[in-house]
């Protein structure tokens, strides 16, 4: 049961939503975020793995995930948890499984650059159900519960009104790593650059998720990605009355690593845009 108390009108509630798992998923990420925030000004003596070209993971990932398992295990043993650090923990078929990246935009944060977030994702029955993605340098929280709306601290969140692809802010990620279709993509920022009114690329892909629940960006596209990095997002921009969906306008967007997001209108104006791309890239 979902309980929540309201004030000063409907967009607007005391503290945060009352779902218990979604509770947990808060609790976790806050612990993660100490964890960043402790070591912020100390990046220079971090050790610092390289799992590929571009791919970095610090001391830092690792503790903040241990804070996340230490915290979701303690709550819900039989949940299962992917992890970007860790991998599986737990049953394959459990009915409920975290989705957790302690760091998302872990070279920001080896830069000093303050754009990274904690990101929580609860799975269940092949749905995501609850989500999470906290700022820990601004500290805001972005959570949704599925059929509750997103909300950003205390406030209910939307996408923005923006219609027209030609007036949007569009967020992106591109590809960067080895193996990685790096032509293909340099296609797509032309083409959406030619079009809309600006791109960001920021460096964490649930932050401009959330960035579009909360009508700061007006849509985005992404190549890839891992399930960790979008899997709360996601879930925070369709409770926020955006639309995601894969390149090919499908529903493999969390497993694909490739996808779009936006508000409606220009979701589907990027959808559009993008299918001749796709049609050529085959």
């Amino acid at each position: 049961m979902l309980i929540r108390f309201t004030i000063c009108g409907p967009d607007t509630h005391f503290d945060t939503p009352m779902h218990p798992m979604l509770n947990i998923g808060i609790r976790a990420a806050r612990a993660a975020g100490n964890v960043i925030t402790r070591n912020m000004d100390r990046v220079d003596t971090l050790q610092i793995d390289k799992k590929g070209r571009n791919d970095f993971a610090s001391e830092v990932d690792t503790a903040a995930e241990a804070e996340v398992i230490s915290v979701l295990k303690k709550a819900y043993p039989d949940h299962s948890i992917l992890g970007e650090e860790s991998g599986l923990i737990g049953d394959t078929n459990a009915e409920y499984q975290w989705i957790v990246d302690p760091l998302d935009g872990t070279t920001n944060f080896l830069h000093g650059y303050p754009y990274f977030s904690v990101s929580i994702a609860l799975k269940h029955k092949n749905r995501i159900d609850q989500a999470v993605v906290y700022n820990p340098v601004s500290q805001e929280l972005f959570t949704a519960s599925r059929g509750d709306g997103a909300w950003l601290n205390n406030k209910r969140i939307r996408v923005s009104k923006t219609n027209n692809i030609k007036d949007a802010l569009i967020g992106t990620g591109f590809a960067y790593r080895d193996g990685q279709d790096l032509d293909f993509y340099q296609r797509t920022m032309r083409h959406y650059t030619e079009q809309s009114g600006g791109i960001r690329r920021a460096g964490s892909a649930a932050l401009d998720l959330a960035a579009i629940a909360a009508g700061r960006l007006d849509g985005a596209w992404f190549i890839g990605l891992s399930a960790w990095d979008v899997a709360a997002g996601g879930l925070i921009v369709r409770e926020a009355g955006g639309l995601l969906n894969d390149f090919a306008g499908g529903d493999n967007w969390m497993d694909g690593g490739e996808f779009i997001a936006g508000t409606p209108k220009v979701h589907h104006a990027m959808l559009q845009v993008m299918k001749p791309l796709i049609q050529a890239r085959a």
